[in-house]
Parts: C-alpha cells; structure tokens; sequence
C-alpha cells in the first residue's frame, strides 16, 4: 500500500512543483527526511552562503533531524529558539533577532493545489519571515498538508493542525476538548495572525520542499 501511495504522490508532487513555480517559488522534492537533510545541507545552505540561520515552529524541522544537525553548526551564526532554558523575554527577544537572518526554516499549515501556502499563528513569529525580514526562506511541506484550495486549508488548520498543536503545546483551549475551533476568547489561543502567499517575492526568496511522507500537523 505504501509503495503505491509513494507512486500516487510522486505524480501529485509534480503537478504541485510546477505551481509553485509558475508562483515564482524554488521548489525541490524529497522522498524522506535523508533526502531533505541532503537538499539543505547539501544544495541550498552551500548555494546561498548564509552565516546566519534561525527558524519558527516546525515539528517536521526537529523530526527529520534537520533541527540537531543546524543548531550546533560551527560555520552559522544559529539563532536557536527551540531552546528550552532561555526565559520567555528570552525567547520573544531572539525571535525578533531571526527576522534579520540570512536564512529562516520553518513549515506550512496547509499548501493549495494553486500554489499558495495558507498559516495561522499564535506569536507572528513564522508568518513574519515567510512575509519580510529573512533574505531567504526554506519551507519544508509533508504530503499531508497538500489540499485543494484556500477554504479547504481553512478548514484544515482550524479542525486539525490547531487543535493538535493546542495538545501538542499544552494548551488550555475549548478546542482541546471538542477537536473543533470554537473561536474562543482564551489567552491560550493560538489562532490570531492569518497568511496567505500567493507568490515568492522576491523571486526564488522562499525555497520549498515538497516530502513524500506524511509529515507534521
């Protein structure tokens, strides 16, 4: 069954890639975590030359170990804000820092088949640096987040990624206990700041990596 699922979205991810840069986005495919270190590590990190490297929430960064090979880099400047013993002030300044580096990794709520990659988030943080700030972006996006259009990934960050990302996080939302949005009023909430890109701009400034395995929320 897995081998044809890989086959099926061999063909999927294609038809994505040619979207995607019809929208002037870079765009590479992987078919696991190995091939995505190497498209990193290998191929994009070598062809920009940043000396300084920070990145937003992603569970598919840290699953992949993507995240362990970056954060003890000796040739970039690694703004680590996964680091678990910095102080919340801590953490809030050095998120602001990563939006002037040369390159930010995070991953994507939902991806359209027209091309465009729709995130909701708590901070800002992420949906900033895929906006403005970073010189370039790599976005690395499972097969599972690949939907049909902008209400279809609505739909899908709001009844799914959020409510498991409240879990994940430990959150008090109604969410938690329904699996639904219920636009809720609480301080935990983690849905306030929408984006939609339609298109990289700079040309080629967000590279995306397409992985065919489910991956992340």
């Amino acid at each position: 069954m897995e081998d044809s699922l890989k086959k099926y979205w061999k063909v999927r991810l294609k038809e994505v890639k040619k979207t995607l840069e019809e929208n002037n986005f870079d765009v590479y495919i992987a078919e696991d975590g190995e091939a995505v270190n190497n498209i990193v590590l290998k191929e994009i990190i070598p062809q920009l030359k940043p000396q300084s490297v920070s990145w937003g929430g992603s569970i598919t960064l840290t699953d992949i170990g993507l995240y362990d090979k970056l954060k003890g880099s000796r040739e970039l400047k690694v703004l680590d804000t996964f680091n678990k013993t910095l102080s919340d002030a801590d953490k809030l300044e050095l998120r602001r820092q990563a939006l002037l580096t040369d390159l930010f990794i995070t991953g994507t709520n939902a991806l359209t088949d027209t091309g465009k990659l729709v995130n909701l988030d708590m901070i800002g943080n992420r949906v900033a640096a895929l906006t403005f700030g970073p010189k370039n972006v790599i976005v690395l996006i499972g097969r599972n987040k690949i939907i049909a259009d902008v209400d279809e990934a609505i739909l899908r960050i709001k009844n799914l990624a959020a409510p498991a990302n409240v879990a994940r996080l430990g959150m008090k939302t109604p969410c938690l206990k329904t699996g639904y949005c219920e636009e809720c009023q609480s301080k935990f909430r983690i849905c306030n700041n929408w984006t939609i890109t339609e298109k990289s701009y700079p040309k080629g400034r967000i590279k995306v990596v397409l992985i065919n395995e489910n991956l992340g929320l």
